[in-house]
C-alpha cells in the first residue's frame, strides 16, 4: 500500500495493461501511466503481430493504441494516462493538435504528450487553451522547462506536466537527476501550475533521488517499481545520499519564468533524437 510519507505520485511507464495489473497488485496502488510509441511497439500483442510478419494499417494502429489506453483507464479511472502524438522533427503544430483532439477524446483521464520542441510548444499552448491536459515530453534543459511554464500560463495545477528525461542524460555522461533539482528550484519562483514528472527512470537510485528532491510525479518501468517494492517501498529522507557515479554535474542557470515561450532556447539534440526514435518505432508497426 502507499507509504504514509509518500507525497509524489507514482506512474508506471509501459504499454501493456497486463503489466499494469501486475504493478497494481505489487504496489497496492498506482497514480497513472505514461505511454509512448516505443512502449506500444513493445506491447505483447503488437510484438506477436510483427513476429508473424504482419503489420497494422494506419487506422488499425490508432485503434490499437486507443484499445490499450482504454484498458489502462479502466484499471486506473482516477489516474492520469499519458498518450503521445506522432511527432517526427517535421511534424507541424497543427498536425499535432489534430491528433491531440482525437486522442484526448479517447478516455476521460488523458494527458496528451507533446515534444518540448518549438512546434510541440506551439501545439501545447493551443491545446491548453482548448481545455486539454498535457504532458511535455523529451525535456532536457531548464530553458525547455521554462518555455513549458510560459506556454501554459493560466492552466490549472494538475493539467500540465513536464517530463525531463534523466536516463538519456545519464547515457551521455551528464547527471540527469541534477536537471530535476534545477527545474524544481527554478519552478519554485513561479505559481506551481506545471508539475515536474521525472521520466526515463532507469534504476532505483533515480526513483529514490526523485522522491527526495520532491518531484511531483515519477514514472518508472515495471522492473524499477518491483525493486522498490522488494525493498519495502522506502521513502528517503534528507539524509539519503545519491551517487551520480562520476556523471558530469549540470549547472543551475538563472532562467526567468517571465518571457514568452518562444524567447527561450529550445533546441536540443536529444529532443530531436527522441522524436526520431519514437516516430521510427511507430512507423515500424505500419504497413
Amino acid at each position: 500500500m502507499r507509504p504514509d510519507k509518500l507525497k509524489a505520485r507514482i506512474f508506471l511507464d509501459g504499454g501493456d495493461p497486463h503489466e499494469t495489473q501486475q504493478a497494481l497488485a505489487l504496489l497496492g496502488f498506482l497514480d497513472g501511466q505514461t505511454t509512448n510509441p516505443t512502449l506500444i511497439a513493445k506491447n505483447p500483442q503488437a510484438k506477436k503481430l510483427l513476429e508473424r510478419g504482419e503489420k497494422f494499417t494506419k487506422e488499425e494502429i490508432l485503434n490499437f493504441y486507443h484499445f490499450v489506453v482504454r484498458e489502462l483507464s479502466a484499471l486506473m479511472p482516477l489516474g492520469a494516462i499519458s498518450i503521445e502524438v506522432y511527432a517526427d522533427p517535421a511534424t507541424t503544430a497543427d498536425d499535432m493538435l489534430l491528433q491531440a483532439e482525437k486522442m484526448f477524446s479517447w478516455i476521460p483521464n488523458a494527458h496528451i504528450k507533446f515534444p518540448s520542441s518549438a512546434e510541440g510548444l506551439k501545439a501545447a499552448e493551443q491545446a491548453v487553451k482548448r481545455g486539454m491536459r498535457i504532458n511535455m515530453t523529451l525535456c532536457f534543459t531548464q530553458e525547455q522547462a521554462a518555455a513549458v511554464y510560459a506556454a501554459t500560463r493560466g492552466a490549472k495545477k494538475g493539467d500540465v506536466f513536464v517530463s525531463p528525461f534523466v536516463g538519456r542524460l545519464d547515457d551521455r555522461g551528464e547527471d540527469g537527476m541534477q536537471l530535476i533539482a534545477n527545474i524544481m528550484r527554478m519552478y519554485g519562483q513561479g505559481d506551481s501550475h506545471v508539475e515536474t514528472l521525472t521520466a526515463s527512470v532507469r534504476n532505483l537510485g533515480h526513483l529514490l533521488r526523485g522522491l527526495q528532491l520532491g518531484s511531483d510525479i515519477l514514472t518508472a518501468p515495471f522492473n524499477v517499481l518491483k525493486e522498490w517494492a522488494d525493498q519495502g517501498l522506502p521513502v528517503p529522507d534528507e539524509g539519503y545520499v545519491y551517487d551520480p557515479k562520476g556523471l558530469a554535474p549540470i549547472p543551475y542557470k538563472d532562467v526567468p519564468l517571465t518571457l514568452n515561450w518562444n524567447q527561450y532556447h529550445l533546441e536540443h539534440d536529444l529532443t530531436v533524437k527522441g522524436m526520431e526514435r519514437f516516430s521510427q518505432d511507430w512507423n515500424a508497426l505500419i504497413k
